[in-house]
């Protein structure tokens, strides 16, 4: 029997680590599934380029209210636009050139119909007005919505995180992953003594004439809905420069005033988890956005050029090594994984969150690399591997397409260990380290799909890994190493496979290390040692008969 406090230990890891947690996955999907999870019509014939989301947020009533202006390039002909809103929020009025246009309501997606003439080519707007009180988050991250809480001084201290559930918890867009606006203007209103940060930089600060403030935050890159935030509270910020490859970064971190001497000496992880990441993965992507650390009241999320922090100031997460190796209590969790997004995730965005194994089994691997950087090989190694404790392989890592449906909870460890294991079958390292840095470079920017990932990097390791990765994203089995040893000779083969996987693995015999190449049929070879290892680096099982 397992201890059982190891067995809670996991099972919580593996809650903790799911977007929307465990009990709330969905079985069954309806109409609204796919209206919010496929590129409909009305979707599909316009392109984002521009949002100017202009809001006031009035903490004592718990409300906000405002409007997004959203700027599109026309792609096709047509006169409905999709805009989604989840209620309890209400859309109160859509412009266009100054004229109230007509909305029919679908649960959360709401139908513009244009009474301008739509030109393929041309770039319109439309002003989409609305309040309400969004929906509160009970347990944020992981159900989102806005956070409304108090600092320890009694003061407002309020956050948004929407990953998952989706951006239009809070605000009107058009609430898919496939197209990302091209630069976007956040404004937020909020009662003075309080400070919004949001992501990018910021332009303008106005004191207003109603015991308001105004922060104006402009984001020169491409940013997906769910990376956009506020977060509003008593907020001190101090800044370093790092030296990175595009040249100066701005570093900036707002945190709340009574954490400032603490936080300074332990966000010194920061400028380590940048130097570490632009080795691995190449130059930060949102120079011209800065890099900021935002204090927040839950446990952080990978807001771009905004990331938010929770982690209380501790080593690991909250205290706890993931890996149980110790490894996990060299680093702030919180900082190492949800920086590591901005490359997995902010750069390279998923089009369909059914590949969010993209997301974060590039980033839970990135914990692994962090390590390596600054301990070695071998600490990653025990890192990583330490992981696959909070592996369940209950369903496949991609999830149901068009339908906004995440795979499973798996794809953060057995990603990182899927990945860990391409790692061991390439000729070197610094190989793999391009493969990683030629992601971020040919997807910058980018939306994708799994096989385009898929296709770079058995391109890019000129292997053939069309079987390796049905094995370890399309099916809940891992490859088990079946072999028994007798009368001099070893028998081998693979069990719990799909067709066509042959990945090669490295044995010890003794002192001497070889490679081998399973495959489903058994296969001979002489054996003159007394005990037979599989390396360790490879994500398989061992069974001996």
């Amino acid at each position: 029997m397992r201890n059982i406090s190891v067995l809670c230990f996991v099972l919580f890891t593996v809650f903790i680590c799911n977007g929307q947690g465990l009990l709330s996955e969905k079985n069954n999907f309806n109409n609204q599934d796919t209206l919010r999870g496929s590129i409909t019509p009305e979707r599909s014939w316009w392109d984002l380029t521009y949002y100017h989301l202009d809001i006031e947020v009035k903490p004592e009533t718990k409300f906000i209210s405002g409007k997004n202006t959203i700027h599109y390039k026309v792609l096709e002909k047509n006169q409905v636009m999709q805009i989604d809103l989840q209620e309890p929020m209400v859309i109160t009025k859509v412009l266009q050139a100054g004229k109230e246009l007509n909305v029919t309501h679908n649960g959360n997606a709401h139908f513009v119909t244009l009474t301008e003439n739509q030109i393929i080519g041309d770039i319109n707007s439309i002003e989409v007005y609305y309040n309400g009180n969004p929906r509160e988050a009970k347990s944020a991250p992981w159900d989102g919505g806005f956070s409304w809480k108090k600092d320890n001084n009694d003061k407002h201290f309020i956050a948004t995180s929407c990953q998952g559930l989706g951006a239009s918890v809070w605000w009107p867009n058009k609430d898919h992953m496939y197209d990302e606006v091209d630069s976007m203007l956040i404004s937020i209103t909020n009662p003075k003594g309080l400070m919004n940060v949001s992501n990018g930089r910021l332009r303008q600060l106005v004191e207003n004439s109603n015991k308001t403030v105004t922060s104006h935050w402009f984001i020169n890159n491409p940013i997906n809905n769910y990376g956009v935030n506020v977060n509003i509270g008593d907020y001190v910020n101090f800044s370093e420069v790092f030296d990175g490859e595009k040249g100066p970064l701005d570093m900036d971190y707002w945190v709340l005033t009574d954490n400032l001497e603490k936080a300074k000496e332990h966000f010194k992880d920061a400028p380590k988890m940048m130097k570490a990441f632009e080795h691995w993965f190449g130059p930060y992507p949102f120079y011209e956005d800065s890099f900021k650390l935002v204090e927040v009241p839950y446990l952080g999320m990978e807001h771009q050029s905004s990331v938010t922090y929770g982690n209380k100031y501790m080593k690991g997460y909250l205290g706890k090594d993931l890996s149980r190796t110790g490894w996990g209590l060299k680093f702030d969790f919180i900082i190492i994984h949800e920086a590591g997004h901005e490359w997995f995730a902010n750069n390279i965005t998923n089009k369909d969150i059914a590949d969010m194994w993209i997301h974060e089994g590039f980033t839970a691997y990135s914990e692994n690399l962090f390590l390596d950087y600054y301990y070695g090989k071998e600490a990653a190694a025990d890192y990583v591997i330490g992981t696959r404790a909070n592996i369940q392989n209950d369903k496949p890592l991609i999830g149901v397409y068009n339908v906004n449906n995440e795979g499973s909870s798996d794809i953060y460890y057995k990603g990182a260990n899927m990945l860990h294991t391409i790692r061991q079958l390439l000729e070197d390292d610094e190989k793999w380290r391009q493969i990683l840095r030629g992601l971020n470079s040919e997807f910058y920017h980018k939306t994708v799909t799994t096989k385009q990932i898929e296709d770079y990097i058995s391109k890019e390791s000129n292997i053939d890994l069309t079987a390796f990765f049905n094995q370890y994203l399309r099916d809940v089995r891992i490859p088990t190493f079946e072999f028994k040893i007798e009368d001099g000779e070893l028998q081998y083969h693979y069990i719990s496979i799909v067709e066509g996987f042959d990945m090669p693995i490295q044995i010890e015999i003794g002192d001497k290390t070889q490679w081998i190449y399973p495959k489903a049929k058994w296969q001979t070879m002489p054996f003159t040692g007394t005990e037979l290892k599989v390396d360790r680096d490879f994500y398989v099982e061992i069974h001996k008969i």
